[in-house]
């Protein structure tokens, strides 16, 4: 299970707190992994956490990038084998997290044991665990309630959970947002109605933005998203008619968006920072390439936008 493999993630990295610069509690038994809120945080904490994200079903690494193309040295690349679970089952950011005052966007294998995400009932995307993991992307630590909200949403008892948190202006949190390429891409043809059960090999790559300062949110947020909608490079392998792919393969790419063009934190101003308002196509990678293992055909769309880029990095 990957709730299993993500929470003995969690452990493991408890281990290591001087050398991720985290800091780890318990609230209730529960695991509390700060990642980024009130330290530092590391590249490695944010490999860790994208992992997690991912229940441990990708392999996820920090790679040299053309700076000049994609203003950054480096990228954080994806690799899986089994991308519907890992990414649509694990890494999507499918649960908004509220108890009282505290909000955050929820990810990894826990969304699973939750079970009441739409994505995750039509892709029969359920685990019935004895320990669970996932990731909160926030600013602000959970308090005991949000803990005990958790867990008891999953079915299990508090000290049956991990969390790991930090805010997307984070290094740690950079790291584990931008390696979101590959869950983009099979999000957004989960909408356009392509069967992503036939996906059956991924491969993404999206450069590594720098983190925003502190107190800067929304152009944490920004950079972040940025890296994907006018950086990410997907391949996808797939299995199946022609036909399926070639019906949606020109609309995945985040330029078949009416909102494409600009960086991210001046489209979400004006939609008054209210996601939902974002076209939802607009959330996918620059470029996405599927590569049909049943008619060996290859279909490629999207570009790289550098200007945007280098105006959303503060180049």
């Amino acid at each position: 299970m990957l709730n299993h493999e993500a929470y003995q993630l969690c452990v493991r990295s408890t281990a290591r707190c001087e050398t991720l610069r985290i800091a780890t509690t318990e609230i209730d038994g529960a695991k509390l992994i700060d990642a980024g809120v009130s330290v530092t945080g590391s590249t490695e904490a944010g490999l860790i956490m994208a992992r997690v994200c991912l229940g441990d079903a990708a392999e996820v690494t920090i790679v040299n990038e053309n700076a000049d193309r994609f203003c950054s040295d480096v990228s954080v690349m994806v690799r899986t084998d089994n991308p519907v679970r890992a990414c649509l089952g694990g890494q999507y950011a499918g649960w908004p997290v509220s108890v009282d005052k505290f909000f955050a966007m929820g990810s990894g294998p826990m969304r699973m044991a939750r079970g009441r995400e739409a994505v995750l009932e039509q892709l029969g995307l359920i685990e019935s665990p004895d320990h669970i993991a996932g990731v909160l992307e926030s600013g602000t630590l959970p308090t005991a309630d949000v803990m005990q909200a958790i867990a008891a949403d999953c079915g299990v008892a508090p000290d049956r959970l991990a969390i790991m948190i930090a805010p997307a202006g984070s290094l740690a949190g950079t790291v584990q947002v931008v390696a979101r390429s590959v869950e983009t891409a099979l999000h957004k043809l989960h909408e356009l109605d392509f069967d992503v059960q036939t996906i059956f090999s991924a491969v993404g790559v999206a450069p590594l933005a720098p983190p925003a300062k502190p107190s800067d949110t929304i152009g944490g947020i920004g950079r972040t998203n940025d890296a994907i909608l006018y950086g990410g490079r997907v391949t996808l392998w797939v299995d199946c008619e022609q036909d399926a792919v070639d019906a949606v393969a020109e609309s995945v790419p985040s330029s078949a968006s009416k909102d494409h063009g600009r960086p991210f934190a001046a489209i979400f101003k004006d939609y008054e920072y209210d996601f939902y308002k974002v076209d939802p196509h607009l959330f996918s990678p620059a470029v996405v390439q599927i590569i049909n293992r049943r008619t060996g055909k290859s279909r490629r769309f999207g570009s790289i936008e550098t200007d945007i880029l280098r105006a959303s990095f503060g180049l």
